[in-house]
């Protein structure tokens, strides 16, 4: 298996080269598009250096103690309650579904779970949605614990090198989605994952907030009731909800670990001290947040509509300006802290 393991490793390796090409073509693309935003070069510098960190982070010898998926995969497989025939459509067809349904649940926890935000928001930092966000990744999923999802996988009867294989095929499917450069692609919408849908996803309106968390397919999203399309004439505001903006690699994968540790030196009770680390991003006690229901609630209160407002603007405490009454206030006690 780890011989193998070496050589996905040596064939990820060659992807990620002629990804890097391709990125490179839309960032000459995009900078030569009249009327639109400047491509951000310098957030695709930030994205190698993440990258680059990534290496030395995996070459370490603690990248080795804390890389425990393959091991906790491989006694799952030796406990499986059944064993599925890879030599079969159905055996790929079943892994495919499975890894699927898998990968939705990991993402969504990662959205509402503050202990994996903490590792996946580093996806969403980037202020421009573009093919450098696909690379964007974190530097301490192993802490997290993200691959504890696929592990179930080994345990109902699916090899680890398959999951593993299914997961990279996966991941490597939704390159090419993270582009503004492609519209809607007709009746492919709400079954594929799409550069639309996706769009969705990583947009900071408050209305678009946790959704479309499929990896190919936007099946379980329909299922469980988070898929959202897009909205003809919405212009989307890509980032966090408090936009990133430190070119620093470190401080981009490390900030929402160390905002955790600020928050846990206020914890009063088992109650702070599970919501700080497990609650929805931006929780806090007696529902002083800026979580995703808070955010919408708190939209609603000012324009009778979960949508249609910036989210900048619940974080400053403005409102929206009346029609006739010029340019936007400044409401005079914000219930949220401004974290």
């Amino acid at each position: 298996m780890f011989q193998q393991l070496t050589l996905i490793q040596m064939a990820m390796v060659a992807v990620g080269l002629a990804a890097l090409g391709i990125i490179t073509v839309e960032g000459v693309l995009i900078s030569r598009r009249r009327g639109g935003e400047p491509y951000d070069w310098a957030a695709f510098w930030t994205t190698v250096r993440i990258n680059l960190w990534r290496v030395v982070v995996e070459s370490l010898p603690m990248g080795a103690v804390l890389g425990v998926a393959l091991p906790f995969g491989a006694w799952m497989y030796a406990h499986r309650l059944w064993t599925v025939p890879m030599d079969t459509a159905w055996g790929w067809a079943a892994m495919f579904f499975c890894t699927e349904f898998f990968y939705y649940w990991m993402h969504r926890t990662g959205h509402r779970v503050r202990w994996y935000w903490a590792s996946h928001q580093v996806h969403h930092t980037g202020n421009q949605y573009n093919l450098t966000a696909a690379f964007r990744q974190s530097l301490t999923g192993k802490i997290s614990g993200g691959f504890v999802f696929f592990a179930p996988q080994c345990l109902l009867g699916f090899s680890p090198d398959a999951v593993l294989l299914s997961y990279i095929v996966n991941l490597v499917y939704q390159f090419w989605i993270h582009t503004d450069l492609i519209g809607k692609l007709g009746w492919m919408e709400g079954v594929l994952n799409t550069p639309s849908a996706h769009r969705v996803h990583h947009a900071a309106n408050v209305e678009y907030l946790d959704c479309n968390y499929g990896g190919t397919i936007m099946l379980f999203d329909r299922i469980f009731g988070t898929y959202v399309t897009e909205q003809d004439g919405v212009p989307i505001r890509y980032g966090l909800v408090k936009p990133q903006t430190s070119n620093s690699a470190l401080k981009i994968c490390l900030a929402e670990w160390w905002a955790m540790v600020k928050d846990l030196r206020k914890v009063r009770g088992p109650r702070d001290l599970v919501g700080y680390l497990f609650g929805p991003p931006g929780w806090a006690p007696n529902g002083q947040g800026l979580t995703t229901e808070d955010l919408r609630a708190h939209m609603t209160a000012l324009t009778g509509q979960p949508a249609g407002v910036p989210p900048e603007w619940l974080l400053d405490g403005r409102v929206p300006p009346e029609e006739d009454n010029g340019p936007e206030t400044v409401f005079s006690a914000s219930p949220f802290p401004m974290r």
